[in-house]
């Protein structure tokens, strides 16, 4: 069953001190929905806003893809001042009950999540909510290893009920373990700030 494909992302990140992040992603928003890549799109300032938004918007339609642009690292994804982990999934976690509603939405399976943030895929921990969110949603989610820019490296791909297949050191900084490197073309899994889509290679 198709559903809708919905796009959110931090809108706190303005100014020079931010890089100008959410009028960046704002722009592209508007461009890959023009493009029709997307249905429907929101600049959200917190996980509470976010989840709210995604439980309610064209409401009578299921949901078959959700993706998030924002910060993240190892094990978390961040919006605005509030960090979404794998403790958040748990009964009493603090978004817990918006994470509910949202997975009321989605269509089974096949549908996808796609982190498109730093290093939120990144190490053990990364890993580990990985699996979390798979299995807690039911569906294919996608996340990355390495920091992403303009090249977005380290992608993968993960099945409810299924083990992270890549290394717990992808990504890692050889210098400073504990951050996360650039993300480069000729770094692994590497796709396009441009891309809509997951690549076919990731479909699997």
């Amino acid at each position: 069953m198709a559903g809708l494909r919905l796009l959110v992302y931090d809108a706190t990140c303005r100014g020079p001190r931010a890089l100008y992040l959410s009028t960046i992603w704002t722009a592209g928003a508007r461009l890959f929905s023009g493009l029709s890549a997307y249905d429907a799109f929101f600049g959200a300032k917190s996980w509470d806003e976010a989840l709210e938004w995604l439980a309610t918007v064209r409401a009578d339609e299921p949901i078959e893809e959700v993706q998030y642009w924002g910060h993240g690292n190892f094990g978390s994804i961040r919006l605005g001042a509030q960090n979404l982990e794998l403790a958040s999934l748990d009964p009493s976690g603090p978004f817990r009950a918006g994470l509910d509603r949202v997975r009321d939405r989605i269509v089974g399976p096949e549908a996808l999540i796609w982190l498109r943030t730093c290093e939120a895929f990144g190490t053990r921990r990364g890993q580990d909510f990985a699996r979390g969110l798979a299995d807690f949603f039911g569906c294919r989610v996608a996340g990355h290893t390495y920091v992403i820019g303009w090249a977005q490296s380290g992608l993968h791909v993960l099945r409810p009920g299924e083990e992270a297949r890549w290394s717990e050191r992808e990504g890692l900084h050889p210098h400073r373990p504990n951050r996360a490197r650039w993300s480069g073309l000729l770094e692994p899994n590497t796709v396009p700030f441009l891309s809509a889509r997951l690549p076919r290679w990731a479909r699997r």
